[in-house]
């Protein structure tokens, strides 16, 4: 899961450094050419982007530092952590859900992925399979029971 995070980022950087060095300044350049920059729309507009585009890459540098710092032995192999994957059962509706916990940047509701910072993944940090948690939501409090879970470490132990 981390390599396929780093991997990611990459290649947002890579985008995002083509569009910064190549594309924007063809833009900038291009807008110019147009004559009164006080009045230039597109000028403008280029400006702002390649502000963002900066901004967004210093943003991506920093998450990498962070995966950087992630140490795959600290983090436990039977409790909810970066990286499990877990099968949900929620109490009072009796349906079942399964995702994966990841980082806020990478949530990708289509996989399952459901971000450590939210008030499940908080809810259901430092649980282990079987246990019963309740985690108050926007819509009220729910109760869940852990039905399956297999931690990052885990599942890099099946890689090997």
């Amino acid at each position: 899961m981390l390599d396929e995070i780093k991997a990611k980022i990459s290649a947002e950087v890579e985008t995002l450094t083509r569009e910064l060095n190549v594309e924007l300044p063809d833009r900038i350049r291009k807008a110019v050419e147009l004559g009164d920059l006080r009045e230039n729309a597109e000028y403008k507009s280029a400006l702002e982007r390649q502000q963002f585009v900066q901004a967004r890459i210093g943003h991506l540098a920093w998450r990498m530092s962070e995966l950087a710092k992630i140490d795959v032995t600290d983090i436990p192999a039977d409790r909810v952590g970066f990286g499990s994957r877990i099968r949900v059962a929620n109490l009072p509706l009796g349906t079942e859900t399964t995702f994966t916990i990841v980082a806020g940047d990478y949530i990708d509701l289509e996989k399952g992925h459901i971000s450590l910072d939210s008030p499940i993944g908080r809810g259901l940090l430092g649980a282990r399979e079987g246990d019963e948690v309740a985690i108050r939501l926007p819509v009220g409090e729910r109760r869940f029971r852990v039905v399956e879970l297999e931690t990052l470490p885990q599942q890099l132990e099946g890689e090997g």
